[in-house]
């Protein structure tokens, strides 16, 4: 891949607006294994490996399971996650995928298990990992 600009160096205000999205997402309540589980599932979706590589490394540091971690991409068809995690998957995908909408069963789904502030927190996640990916994917941020 030829080199790529890095932005930090080129636009330091927008990286700057990035980093805190990222500060607020720290505030919230979430929880670290529910953070770890939208950003890994969103970078498969996305292809960023450099994300990837990172969230699985920080998802097994708060004691996600391999096999968890493994299973992720096939969420559905696995019995490891609670109702509450699987709600967050659903709607980390339909998200990340948003050309296709949320659905109203997906988000109705959501708001039965999360209050409003714990879902808002969840779509604010959901959207800051998206644009990461985007920004990795796009600058050829790669894994090592």
């Amino acid at each position: 891949m030829t080199p790529r600009i890095v932005i930090p160096t080129v636009a330091p205000q927008a990286y700057q607006a990035m980093m805190n999205l990222e500060k607020y997402i720290s505030t919230t309540s979430l929880t670290p294994v529910h953070k770890e589980l939208i950003k890994i599932r969103a970078s498969q979706i996305n292809g960023c490996a450099y994300c990837i590589n990172m969230h699985t490394a920080d998802a097994r540091k708060y004691g996600v399971s391999e096999q968890r971690i493994y299973l992720l991409s096939a969420w559905r068809e696995a019995d490891v996650y609670t109702e509450e995690e699987k709600a967050i998957l659903a709607l980390t995908e339909e998200v990340t995928l948003i050309s296709n909408h949320v659905s109203d069963e997906v988000y109705q789904n959501a708001t039965r298990l999360f209050d409003e502030k714990y879902l808002a927190e969840i779509i604010m996640m959901i959207i800051t990992i998206n644009a990461w990916n985007r920004i990795g994917i796009t600058t050829g941020m790669r894994a090592v």
